[in-house]
């Protein structure tokens, strides 16, 4: 009895994660202790500031961010840039392999000083010796695989630096949410970028990020359905036919 009540505990337990939206849209992800809130509340010690002559007031080559010229790209922690993510890929590969090979052997004795003639009288009827040996063989093989991918995605999505490595790459990190019904999009991006590689519009593209982890998915109702049941998942696991 308390082994059943152990099983059916444990195939209960898998589904208990579900039930935070039962009824209700799944909730978004708490901002309190997110990455991107540490590095921005945490930036870091300020650096001291350089005084400003009187002529930097009204110049409009003022090295500061705020001029009309200054540098807007993010350069330290906590600083915020976009990150542009527009994928268009298309692969197909296809092998093909053929081999094949053939052989044939043969030996015959139908005269051997009248040997064989003498044996084939006691040979079981229908059995002589005029072809003593014959061999055949032939064998083939063939192999065929192809491989077709697609892949188009265009968003884009405001990350964070989050550290400043001692060589100067910046570690960025990035999620977006979008809550539509009961699903909830879910966009993940991080990685490391050189500060050179951001354009003047403070933006960065994908194929620029180093170690880039993109993640685009949902969850709600609509993907619990897609998914298939805990149990087919076990059971996919360990049967072995």
């Amino acid at each position: 009895m308390i082994l059943r009540g152990l099983v059916l505990l444990c195939l209960c337990l898998p589904g208990c994660g579900r039930l935070y939206h039962l009824g209700q849209a799944p909730s978004f992800t708490p901002q309190n202790q997110s990455p991107e809130r540490v590095a921005m509340a945490y930036s870091g010690v300020p650096t001291v500031a350089l005084p400003k002559r009187p002529t930097d007031q009204a110049s409009l080559w003022s090295r500061e961010r705020s001029s009309l010229l200054g540098d807007r790209r993010a350069v330290k922690r906590g600083d915020i840039l976009t990150v542009v993510i527009e994928i268009d890929d298309q692969a197909s590969i296809s092998n093909s392999t053929s081999r094949s090979r053939s052989g044939s052997e043969s030996l015959s004795i139908p005269q051997l000083l009248g040997l064989p003639q003498r044996i084939d009288e006691d040979l079981p009827e229908g059995a002589n010796l005029a072809d003593a040996v014959d061999l055949n063989g032939q064998s083939s093989s063939g192999g065929d695989g192809q491989v077709q991918r697609s892949e188009e995605l265009a968003l884009r999505v405001a990350a964070t630096i989050t550290d400043v490595m001692p060589n100067g790459v910046l570690s960025i990190e990035g999620a977006q949410e979008v809550r539509v019904n009961f699903e909830l999009r879910e966009l993940l991006v991080s990685g490391f970028v050189r500060p050179e590689d951001i354009s003047r519009q403070n933006e960065i593209t994908y194929d620029k990020i180093a170690s880039a982890k993109i993640s685009y998915g949902g969850r709600g109702h609509i993907s619990d359905m897609q998914q298939p049941r805990y149990g087919q998942q076990v059971l996919d696991m360990i049967l072995p036919f």
